[in-house]
């Protein structure tokens, strides 16, 4: 084990209060192992962030009638206090909306495209007559082709986890006004994941050291092929596209967050602390079960896209549950973690969910 350790936690979207589900599953267990560390005597960076681009937070926006920055300058805020609030120790907890990281995204971007590991590709995309608008993965539900769930998004199902198409779903419909949308063609930006299958199944075998759950799911998907994937978005609201001719549409929002663990290391403006954390030290990933793909065969690609050193662990935490069903902004059956705090006392609160 190196003496130095980069812990990168996954980014809350800016868009909703933090819960229960997401302090258990992600950021007191990456607060516990930095601590440990630290404690060890390991040199430690820990850093994560609000992710504050994409449909997410322009789906909140559009339901307050408010602009997606009052949103993200709210949530980041708020964010912020409840991670001091919680003990939970940070080196850096950033934003995905700075100059800086602009910057970064639209750099390894531009890399990869010159690269032509991204590529123009004409495809299906839902339109809404009724909204005249293309319409971005969330602004579309509908039925899983895999585990026919009703309410899958056009990006995700989170019942079963399995990355969607939008065009894959059953019974679609509008977000915005219920209508039924029609697939009409259109061009976007595609990052070629099937040029790195065969490197991401080696470097997976070798990781035996992994937690069972994590190797197992990442290398079935990986037996069961990739599949290149859009990094363009039909949105107003992100970091916009360096490419000509795709001046209206937006970077895919994990292109675009996962980017900022490279960002929040220094990488294009601190060489001396990208070169202590990431070229020479240990890079661990903690996070929740539902996003273990993007972290798992998105970010490895990119990566590997980019010519830099992969992760060496992975962490992905159960959901805890309400009824049987993953705790969920979007569901509405959250745990309110400062009540609790307020109710209970942080030692009190920590130490029942650890135990």
């Amino acid at each position: 084990m190196s003496n130095k350790i980069f812990i990168g936690v996954a980014w809350p979207y800016a868009n909703g209060s933090l819960h229960l589900g997401h302090i258990a599953g992600c950021y007191l267990p990456a607060d516990i192992f930095a601590r440990y560390n630290r404690l060890k005597g390991r040199d430690v960076l820990m850093v994560s962030g609000s992710d504050e681009h994409g449909t997410p937070i322009t789906i909140t926006a559009d339901a307050e009638k408010i602009t997606p920055q009052k949103v993200v300058d709210r949530y980041n805020k708020e964010h912020t206090e409840n991670m001091e609030q919680l003990g939970i120790s940070f080196d850096l907890f950033t934003r995905t909306t700075t100059k800086n990281h602009e910057s970064v995204v639209q750099d390894l971007f531009s890399t990869l495209y010159k690269k032509k590991y991204i590529y123009k590709k004409s495809m299906n995309a839902h339109y809404c007559k009724n909204c005249s608008r293309f319409l971005p993965d969330r602004y579309i539900e509908g039925t899983c082709p895999h585990c026919h769930e009703t309410g899958a998004r056009g990006d995700q199902c989170d019942r079963c986890g399995k990355l969607l198409d939008s065009s894959e779903l059953e019974d679609v419909r509008c977000k915005l006004c219920g209508g039924t949308p029609v697939l009409q063609n259109t061009e976007h930006l595609f990052f070629s994941l099937s040029s790195f299958e065969s490197k991401l199944l080696k470097w997976v075998k070798n990781k035996k050291y992994w937690k069972s759950n994590v190797q197992k799911f990442t290398y079935n998907w990986l037996k069961g092929g990739l599949k290149d994937r859009a990094v363009t978005r039909d949105l107003s609201w992100g970091i916009k596209v360096p490419v000509p001719g795709f001046e209206k549409k937006r970077i895919y929002v994990w292109f675009d967050a996962l980017t900022n663990y490279l960002t929040a290391v220094g990488y294009e403006n601190n060489e001396e602390m990208f070169s202590k954390f990431w070229k020479d030290g240990e890079i661990v990933h903690l996070l929740g079960k539902d996003i273990l793909r993007f972290h798992a065969i998105i970010w490895p690609c990119m990566l590997l896209a980019a010519g830099e050193k992969l992760p060496e662990k992975i962490v992905a935490h159960g959901w805890w549950t309400v009824a049987g069903e993953k705790m969920s902004k979007s569901k509405g059956n959250v745990v309110d973690t400062i009540q609790e705090i307020e109710k209970y006392g942080v030692d009190a609160f920590r130490y029942f969910l650890l135990s």
